[in-house]
């Protein structure tokens, strides 16, 4: 069964988190065991985070404070299924209230189903290189259509599975710590093959509401000699995947900046600006990332974009130029249909810790307390601005 199609003219605008980076206290996920292991490299690890487990109808209300129309999070395998077969019906019972709280707001519920994190026990049996993922992950995916999907408006089956083949099996800086290129090429294969299967199981549930996966995006450009490098680097990260989303409702593209790319692999830094993420200032990302994404031949929605930063006047100019750029890319007649800023709130950022901070709102690390930021309200009032401004809904 095919999701139905977007409708044509209209447009969402939210903002965006992740369950681990969030929600805190989870000890049984491969992350926690990779930030507090004794060779761990990380600079700290999540604890508590924004204690978002507890205090999400606040994250809620500064979503509906705003005046956005979509709110897009995730659901936390090792919560649903802390143990294989064993599965928390209290865990998803929280995670239908809150999505039953995006309704009462006015607020339609984005889902990802995978945000970075497995159960220990799926992490025991070898991640993503274990026979049976495909399987487990189109499990959790029923367990999920299931309890949610009845009230779902959209669902993310997998979260920039690029980045965790390329971060955990290429460059060796998220779980498991690998390093190497066969390993890289193999579980991208099997990112895709377990998105075909999740979608077929959400699908299969209540509900009627569109699915697709989200992809990490980026303008490549070679420099000294590394035409070759770039682009055997952007087939295997990009193109394999925009090249096989036909079957799909939609596509996330998630974009933030501009990567130099020599013989050897990616420069990291650059001249000019940089963000504290150690990455170039580069809101155009959107609009050429969307060029890009428009291969796939489906509807586009951009799920990610924002900047870490402690100068939350520089992210109002980086979210003024994302802005202009997507207006661009859309004028040109590109089919895209939403705009998430990552992220609501300053969280966890992975082996950065809470360093980089990319939230709309300050999130005190004693008291837990939500501040909004002046680009909060600065993008409230540019979201509420255009054409098609929050309550311009998108079908399902």
């Amino acid at each position: 069964m095919s999701s139905p199609p977007f409708a044509p003219a209209t447009f969402w605008w939210g903002t965006a988190t992740a369950a681990y980076q969030i929600e805190g206290g989870n000890e049984n996920t491969d992350w926690w065991r990779f930030e507090t292991g004794e060779d761990s490299f990380c600079a700290e690890p999540c604890g508590p985070a924004c204690d978002s487990w507890n205090r999400w109808e606040e994250d809620l209300d500064l979503v509906a404070g705003m005046g956005l129309d979509a709110y897009r999070f995730s659901v936390e395998w090792s919560r649903v299924e802390p143990e294989r077969g064993r599965v928390d019906r209290s865990a998803l019972e929280r995670y239908r209230r809150m999505v039953e709280g995006c309704r009462d707001r006015g607020i339609a519920p984005v889902v990802t189903l995978h945000h970075f994190t497995l159960p220990l026990w799926v992490a025991d049996a070898g991640g993503f290189e274990a026979p049976g993922i495909v399987g487990w992950l189109g499990d959790y995916a029923a367990l999920v259509a299931d309890a949610l999907g009845d009230e779902l408006a959209m669902a993310c089956t997998l979260n920039e599975p690029n980045i965790v083949a390329a971060m955990g099996y290429l460059a060796g800086l998220f779980p498991p710590g690998a390093s190497d290129q066969a390993r890289f090429v193999a579980v991208n294969e099997a990112m895709r093959r377990c998105h075909e299967v999740m979608r077929d199981a959400l699908r299969a549930g209540p509900g009627d509401f569109p699915v697709g996966l989200t992809l990490s995006m980026a303008e490549y450009e070679a420099v000294e000699g590394g035409e070759a490098t770039l682009e055997a680097y952007r087939t295997e990260m990009e193109d394999r995947y925009l090249a096989t989303r036909d079957g799909d409702d939609f596509l996330g593209v998630q974009c933030y900046t501009k990567h130099l790319v020599d013989a050897n692999g990616l420069v990291w830094g650059g001249e000019g600006e940089l963000t504290s993420m150690g990455y170039p200032f580069w809101p155009e990302s959107v609009g050429y990332t969307l060029r890009r994404a428009a291969r796939a031949g489906v509807p586009l929605v951009v799920t990610e974009n924002g900047i870490g930063t402690d100068d939350d006047a520089q992210r109002v100019r980086y979210l003024e130029g994302a802005l202009a750029s997507l207006g661009a890319a859309r004028a040109e007649g590109l089919d895209v249909r939403g705009y998430f800023q990552w992220s609501l709130l300053d969280n966890f950022e992975w082996i950065l810790g809470y360093g980089p901070r990319f939230g709309l709102v300050e999130v005190d690390r004693v008291t837990f307390a939500r501040t909004p930021k002046p680009s909060a309200a600065w993008y409230a009032e540019r979201a509420a601005a255009w054409p098609e401004g929050p309550g311009a809904r998108l079908s399902g």
